[in-house]
């Protein structure tokens, strides 16, 4: 007599957006790979909410706002994604949010945000406003629930709202995971790891700054999220240096500002003034650049979508890999990668603004695509064709804005960066700029090739390490991933009323023992030296399984059975979005396993082991 199949078991540890996006293949994918009469049970293992998880929870600051317009976030797959699973398109957070005011049809399931603030604000959003953090945190909310009512009725989903501390088990068979405080674990075919990007404890370079801090009663905060970071021990008026000008800046200024009770005021020539209620500190910030992140263009295409990718695509990447070498990313691959962003970058121009160009487009392109990125005879054809220097893509300018630069006092600095500042919101937000967003585009598509070459092994260690997540990672978030215009428009109006105080590039902070104070120094003034009594390190905890907090991938990782692993970041619709070409992947390889698996009695062997994405 047979027996009868147990029910497959999947694991998930993670309940956010990645976690989310992979459930949203699976059910996409059930009617070609799950059988109708098989059972799944998927345990969902998080503390935090499932949809949003922990870094877009509702319970955070209304202050706090995506870097993304509503138009340009999606967690569904459309005509441009290269999956081999079927596209089941969806609305964008825009999209979604339309139905709210009437502008759309309802989206099933329908149910409004229970915060009369979030469903206020969904009611107005239109697709090139940047939605707060809990808007998007309804609409995550609602993707996980939509995506629970596509699943076929044999495969279920249970949350667990606790943190999985441990995976045992044999590498062939089934799988442990350990829960906190003590519950019954939960027995697995098979685990995925998808808990996004997560904290780490400080990194040894940070220790001493801390010891310095408890030894002379000062603030220090080491690589934080924003919205979990405890500021209440900054006191009004008091003195800050802020190591970082990305986005976990912008969020740390507008938490110690308006959220301590400031306000702006807009002035007849549109300028912002700030009205302080005397609670905030004083804050320096300074950066290896000295300057903020650019800011996101707030305008559409002028010219037809460039036709992405062209020189660094699924065939540019087969030809690196045919080498058969190791490969250093500023050496082999990069030349390719900004030919690329500059293609995306002229397309744009000579299509939308061809009144500023002096060759026709087919001439250009010809000579550009034989040339190389660093050939004399590339830069000649483009200050033959573009005349304005300022339409020119110049990454070495667009890299370090402040090489080169000197300023005698502090005042005069100021002066400078807020020009500098003015400058770039207006050109992002002029459409006579727009081969800027042209080149954006170009680096989400660059961006999307990446993973492909990372799994394959072939770049060297070192430029893993120093060129891909240092440099690369750097310059990728400071041109494409910085702050809406309205947020830079707020820091030139702190800039005015004295709240911020700018530093400079290569900032070099230090502890002096005898005033019991942190310092700041700057090539970019020289002999002006900066004292605080408090520092932040105003960036995002780096990605780190040596360090990381969580218990599970702590534990994995010392055993060997974890490297390092790329993060993707939220899905913007029409790009072909990485995100979604691995979620694909991996819902369809475990629909197939976990098939294998449901058809054979619970002592089967099955390779439970853990699998990150």
């Amino acid at each position: 007599m047979s027996s009868t199949p147990s029910p497959a078991v999947l694991v998930v540890v993670g309940a956010g957006p990645r976690a989310t996006g992979l459930l949203e293949r699976i059910a996409a994918n059930a009617p070609e790979l799950w059988e109708e009469s098989g059972q799944l049970r998927i345990h969902l293992v998080d503390p935090h909410p499932p949809g949003p998880g922990r870094v877009w929870r509702h319970q955070q600051s209304a202050l706090l706002r995506m870097n993304s317009m509503a138009e340009d976030v999606t967690m569904f797959t459309d005509e441009s994604s290269t999956i081999d699973g079927p596209v089941r398109p969806g609305p964008s957070l825009a999209e979604w949010a339309a139905q709210f005011s009437g502008r759309s049809p309802r989206h099933a399931p329908y149910t409004e945000p229970a915060d009369p603030e979030v469903l206020a604000e969904l009611r107005t959003l239109a697709g090139t406003d940047f939605p707060t953090r809990r808007a998007q945190s309804a609409y995550l909310d609602w993707v996980f629930r939509r995506t629970l009512a596509q699943l076929p009725p044999t495969v279920t989903v249970e949350w667990h709202p606790t943190t999985a501390t441990a995976v045992t088990g044999p590498p062939d068979g089934p799988q442990q995971v350990h829960l906190a405080g003590g519950a019954t674990p939960l027995t697995a075919d098979l685990v995925v790891l998808a808990q996004g990007h997560l904290g780490s404890t400080p990194a040894a370079e940070y220790r001493d700054h801390a010891a310095f801090a408890r030894r002379h009663g000062r603030f220090h905060l080491t690589p934080e999220f924003s919205a979990d970071a405890d500021l209440s021990a900054l006191r009004p008026g008091e003195h800050v240096i802020l190591r970082g000008f990305g986005l976990a800046f912008i969020d740390l200024m507008t938490l110690l500002t308006e959220g301590r009770g400031g306000t702006y005021r807009t002035e007849p020539d549109g300028t912002l003034t700030y009205l302080p209620s005397g609670h905030e500190p004083v804050l320096h910030v300074g950066s290896r650049r000295g300057v903020p992140y650019h800011s996101k263009t707030r305008y559409r295409l002028q010219g037809p979508r460039p036709p992405l990718p062209r020189h660094f695509g699924p065939e540019a990447v087969d030809a690196l890999l045919a080498e058969g070498r190791p490969l250093d990313l500023r050496r082999d691959v990069w030349p390719l990668m900004a030919k690329e962003i500059g293609f995306g970058h002229y397309h744009e121009l000579f299509h939308a603004h061809p009144e500023r160009t002096t060759l026709p487009w087919p001439d250009f392109i010809a000579a550009y695509d034989r040339l190389s990125w660093y050939d004399d005879e590339l830069a000649a054809l483009v200050a033959t064709a573009v005349p304005d220097p300022a339409d020119r893509l110049d990454f070495e300018a667009l890299d370090h804005p402040l090489d080169g630069l000197a300023f005698p006092t502090s005042d005069a600095f100021q002066d400078h960066l807020r020009h500098h500042i003015a400058q770039d919101v207006t050109r992002r937000e002029n459409p006579e700029f727009s081969a800027d967003l042209g080149a954006f585009l170009a680096l989400l598509s660059v961006y999307g090739q990446l993973p492909r070459l990372v799994a394959s092994g072939r770049l060297t260690a070192r430029s893993v390490a120093d060129d891909l997540d240092g440099w690369w990672h750097g310059f990728f978030s400071f041109l494409a991933s910085g702050p809406p215009g309205f947020r830079l428009r707020q820091l030139l109006a702190l800039s005015r009323a004295g709240i911020v105080h700018f530093l400079g590039a290569r900032i070099r902070i230090a502890a002096d023992e005898t005033s019991g104070t942190f310092t700041a120094i700057s090539p970019t003034v020289s002999g002006h030296t900066t004292h605080a009594t408090a520092l932040i390190e105003a960036y995002l905890p780096g990605p780190s399984l040596a360090r990381t907090e969580d218990p599970l991938l702590r534990g994995l990782y010392r055993e060997g059975a974890l490297a390092e692993e790329v993060v993707a970041a939220f899905a913007r619709p029409r790009t072909n979005a990485p995100a979604f070409r691995q979620n694909d992947a991996v819902a369809r390889a475990l629909l197939r396993a976990l098939s294998a698996t449901e058809a054979k009695t619970s002592t089967s062997p099955v390779d439970g082991r853990p699998l990150t994405v």
